[in-house]
């Protein structure tokens, strides 16, 4: 059925925004876990061209994910990028030193050499199996299990494949709902499954690790500008902070004008001239 990889990841990700609901890990704002995890705080300002973006990080929620922006920060690792993703009504993206070489056209590829585990959710939870008798619990099957099991097997089983079809010919997670949640783990020799509980929501205002799928988090972050923020995305994306002043430059970096792949122009880039760990 797939020819390429890339034409795979497409069709999923069509499938995945247009099928499902996006409910799946979305956690009420004042679930009483929240103060704790926020508790500690660690305080940044990056100093851009277009002006300074105060923020807190949060090390008792990600832990390895504020290290390691601190790391960066303290290192250097972050001066003279810039922000090359910017979609109004949505985020800013930054991080990424292949910004720094004047070609445009890689921007967007480049970490720090290395890739750590997404902290999206809390520790432990309870097993979850049996019949999959939910929009919801098939979603989790599909980004969990059937998506990163086709996108890393070249020869996926047939009957995986055949399901993939039926889900992308209904528009429907029907197909994956008559089977079990054992069927899947078995057929992609998945680990074990748990309820999970999501540690924080991916909200207006929020710093965010960017990524190219699971646990392959790096150095490029993103900061909320959606209003009412981006709750499909909860679960994908590591939370690790929020801004404490400055959303106005955040703003206006959202609106820069940009070229089609939504990176600034030249001539008005926000620059990261430094960051500075308080």
């Amino acid at each position: 059925m797939f020819t390429t990889k890339k034409s795979l990841c497409l069709l999923l990700l069509i499938v995945v925004l247009t099928t499902f609901t996006t409910t799946a890990c979305a956690q009420k704002k004042d679930d009483k876990g929240m103060t704790d995890l926020t508790a500690k705080k660690t305080k940044v300002t990056i100093e851009t061209s277009q002006g300074n973006i105060e923020l807190e990080l949060w090390p008792n929620m990600a832990p390895k994910t504020v290290d390691n922006f601190v790391k960066l920060s303290k290192d250097k690792f972050f001066e003279s990028t810039y922000f090359h993703r910017v979609i109004p009504d949505f985020m800013i993206q930054g991080g990424d030193p292949n910004t720094k070489d004047g070609d445009r056209s890689n921007d967007g590829q480049g970490g720090p050499g290395y890739k750590f585990e997404d902290e999206c959710f809390l520790e432990g939870g309870t097993p979850i199996t049996g019949p999959i008798d939910s929009e919801q619990l098939a979603m989790k099957i599909w980004t969990d299990v059937i998506m990163p099991y086709l996108q890393a097997t070249p020869e996926p089983d047939a009957e995986i494949v055949a399901i993939v079809d039926s889900v992308m010919a209904m528009q429907s997670g029907d197909p994956i709902m008559a089977r079990t949640v054992e069927f899947f783990l078995e057929k992609t020799g998945h680990a074990p499954l748990f309820e999970q509980q999501l540690k924080h929501a991916v909200e207006y205002g929020t710093i965010c690790m960017a990524n190219s799928g699971p646990n392959t988090n790096g150095s490029q972050f993103f900061i909320v500008t959606k209003k009412d923020g981006a709750a499909w995305l909860n679960g994908k994306h590591t939370v690790f902070g929020k801004v404490t002043k400055g959303m106005d430059i955040v703003h206006k970096i959202e609106n820069l004008p940009r070229d089609k792949a939504d990176n600034p122009l030249a001539e008005n880039q926000a620059i990261i001239q430094k960051i500075k760990v308080k």
